[in-house]
């Protein structure tokens, strides 16, 4: 279906207009900082931003206009910038987990080692204790009280 000049012209300025309200950050509930939206919001079929059509000049603008204000830190869209966010925090997250495990597998392993160690130590006191000979100049100390280790 053909449209008059002044309809176009019309149909124009509507978009212009929505454009404007997306990229100041006024997104419709439901909505986003895109082309569906535009569309919506300027009352015009989608199809008219793509291939051979007449608006295809402004969805050019429109995304030309985006990708200037996020290349100068500013996204439109609070939800876009709400997920990339979100998307970074998550990152962050996954590295200290990273360097959590790590800490804990480096301090089981520590542990692992101290008690081993601790092990053979006694058992080296067991036996010079039990070597010494009773007609030997080694005066025997008494046996030290036992104290219950509780869980590290």
């Amino acid at each position: 279906m053909k449209i008059s000049a002044a309809q176009r012209v019309q149909n124009e300025n509507r978009i212009r207009s929505a454009m404007d309200r997306l990229l100041r950050g006024e997104i419709p509930l439901g909505g986003s900082c895109d082309i569906k939206t535009l569309a919506r919001e300027a009352g015009v079929d989608r199809t008219a931003f793509y291939g051979t059509r007449p608006y295809t000049h402004l969805r050019e603008e429109f995304e030309h206009r985006i990708q200037q204000q996020q290349a100068a830190g500013h996204n439109p869209d609070p939800k876009t910038a709400q997920i990339d966010r979100l998307k970074s925090d998550i990152e962050k997250l996954k590295t200290n987990l990273a360097q959590a495990n790590s800490a804990i597998e480096e301090l089981s392993s520590f542990r692992t080692l101290a008690l081993a160690r601790l092990a053979a130590q006694h058992e080296e006191i067991q036996r010079l204790r039990a070597a010494t000979h009773p007609g030997s100049s080694i005066t025997r100390l008494p046996a030290a009280r036992q104290k219950v280790i509780g869980p590290c």
